[in-house]
């Protein structure tokens, strides 16, 4: 079942990427991923640098699965708000999630910034505005959890808004500590780096099955096996793949749209990322050569739409979305594309270890925030190999 159908932005910015071996013999680590997207290679990453002997498997090639189809939008904030999240975890966890998220946010931002290679890493703040003036409340209860909490955030009305942008909407929220990358530099990026600490990355190679072997597993390829500890299920949106009974997505179809770019932004303060309050909700971020990416219109249909006459009727709701924003720009559609999108019934991402198979761990970044998730995943991972304590591992634990 494909993943995205139409034309993709990002692909376009590395037309030679890196190319991995396929697996072709049999070995043994301490540790075996499945997946090469964004969930995988910073599992790689991580686990590399801590001196854990990683093998990586990805059955086309890195980065060409969601990732590619991602907006590239580096936020701490969730589409849960905190003050949703604490009336069903309580305050106390809620908080405590919100703050790893931060965490995340902040050591993903630093690792983009500090990679060999231009990502189209930038630190951005965030408006999530009201979408309309019934939505002034509850966001202002959200802002008031936030400040109370010690997160980076600041409370705009009207007039602030208005004066700023071109457009004006009762209230909203400015957080800080975000940012936006391009996910698909990132991510091949992020694997050269990895390599070099000792990750093993091994492309068009599908995993068969996973079998335990007393305490190992042997993980059976259509190149070879891989004998291991510990199996890291990085399987982006095929949360099948994982078996276990615990990853019971809610899978969706999402839209995204790249403008030509643009003669001038000088309009969009300081070029934030915007989002609203509605659901769904529209998002929109720029580019470094003056573009405009618009994304949202979210389906609950799991297969991407196939037509290129109803993906153009998408796109230009979207494009519609944009004018309405700024109507001072003339945007003309560039790029445009349609993609699968993963949600949990929670709104919490899977992450850990499987309780019903020990050595077997999820990383599922389901959501809209999937880079933060996924770095949150790939900590805990490491942590549980390594026998450190997680402090948010019980509240995303795969059986919750």
């Amino acid at each position: 079942m494909p993943l995205y159908f139409g034309s993709l932005f990002w692909t376009n910015s590395l037309p030679e990427p890196a190319r991995y071996p396929e697996l072709g013999e049999r070995r043994r680590a301490r540790a075996v991923i499945i997946g090469g997207g964004v969930s995988g290679v910073l599992c790689g990453y991580l686990l590399a640098r801590s001196g854990i002997e990683t093998d990586l498997i990805e059955q086309r090639r890195i980065a060409s699965g969601s990732t590619a189809a991602n907006a590239g939008l580096l936020q701490f904030a969730n589409d849960e708000m905190l003050s949703e999240l604490a009336v069903k975890l309580g305050e106390e966890d809620a908080v405590r999630f919100y703050r790893a998220c931060r965490h995340a946010a902040e050591r993903v931002n630093d690792i983009a910034e500090r990679l060999p290679r231009n990502v189209g890493f930038r630190r951005r703040s965030s408006l999530y505005y009201a979408s309309d003036s019934g939505d002034a409340a509850p966001l202002r209860r959200e802002y008031e959890m936030l400040a109370r909490h010690g997160f980076d955030a600041d409370w705009w009305e009207a007039d602030r808004i208005a004066n700023n942008f071109p457009f004006r909407r009762s209230a909203a929220i400015v957080t800080r500590g975000d940012a936006e990358v391009n996910p698909y530099l990132f991510v091949h990026a992020l694997a050269e780096q990895a390599v070099r600490s000792g990750l093993h990355v091994y492309e068009q190679t599908k995993m068969l099955s996973v079998e335990p072997v007393g305490r190992r597993y042997i993980v059976q390829t259509d190149r070879g096996a891989i004998e291991a500890e510990h199996v890291v299920y990085a399987v982006g949106y095929a949360p099948e793949a994982a078996g276990g009974r615990g990853a019971k997505a809610l899978l969706h179809r999402s839209y995204a749209i790249v403008t030509d770019p643009l003669p001038s932004l000088a309009d969009w303060h300081e070029r934030f990322l915007l989002w609203e309050t509605a659901r769904p909700y529209l998002y929109l971020r720029t580019t470094e050569d003056n573009r405009v990416i618009v994304g949202g219109l979210d389906e609950n249909v799991r297969q991407p739409l196939l037509s290129k006459q109803e993906l153009r009727a998408r796109s230009m709701k979207l494009l519609s979305g944009l004018r309405g924003l700024f109507p001072g720009y003339s945007p003309e559609i560039r790029y445009e594309w349609n993609a699968t999108f993963g949600e949990s019934p929670d709104g919490l991402p899977w992450l850990g270890e499987d309780p019903d198979r020990p050595g077997l761990h999820y990383c599922l970044g389901y959501g809209g925030n999937g880079t933060i998730y996924s770095y949150l995943g790939a900590e805990m991972i490491r942590d549980r190999i390594l026998g450190v304590p997680n402090p948010v591992a019980r509240i995303v634990r795969p059986n919750r």
